[in-house]
């Protein structure tokens, strides 16, 4: 690895994220300056039902000031991904499931963020309880097939990161 962190300084700490502002030696040997977030890895959720029926959220994203379709998912608030795609699940969709397999991790912003994105499937869907927060209150519950959400990522409709390769995963799968 050719870089080396010589020092690191809070610039931001909030209660989702912190900024920070390290002191490096570059990989061609000069000293520079490398600015980077701190945050929570997260996870986005496949939840497959029996039918082939995929889960998907629509939600407002006030950076992209429209709404968008997505897998439901999160942070993973310090829990292991399977723990946080089951809250997430139940959370957005009020939906759990019996069975959570992993199908890939992915680095969304590698040059912003060490944060990882958990790609999972689940499966053998169950009634639960949905306690979505207050940033989720317009947020609503679609099913499609698979092959239709996949459709979706191809035309555009679907473009968050995780739900675009989770739902690619899921259908070489399946």
């Amino acid at each position: 690895m050719g870089w080396k962190r010589l020092g690191t300084e809070i610039v931001h700490q909030g209660p989702v994220l912190t900024v920070r502002r390290d002191a490096v030696r570059m990989p061609d040997g000069t000293a520079g300056v490398y600015e980077h977030v701190a945050v929570d890895d997260t996870v986005r959720v496949v939840a497959l039902d029996t039918d082939g029926q995929v889960l998907l959220v629509e939600d407002d994203f006030y950076l992209q000031q429209r709404r968008m379709l997505h897998l439901p998912g999160g942070g993973t608030d310090g829990q292991n991904r399977y723990r946080a795609a089951l809250r997430e699940l139940e959370e957005e969709t009020g939906l759990t499931a019996a069975h959570v397999d992993t199908l890939g991790v992915i680095d969304p912003l590698p040059g912003v963020t060490t944060a990882r994105t958990h790609l999972m499937l689940a499966t053998d869907l169950r009634p639960g309880t949905m306690r979505r927060d207050g940033a989720e209150v317009g947020m609503t519950v679609h099913r499609r097939p698979l092959p239709d959400a996949v459709a979706a990522v191809r035309t555009g409709e679907i473009t968050d990161a995780g739900s675009v390769t989770a739902l690619l995963l899921a259908s070489h799968g399946h």
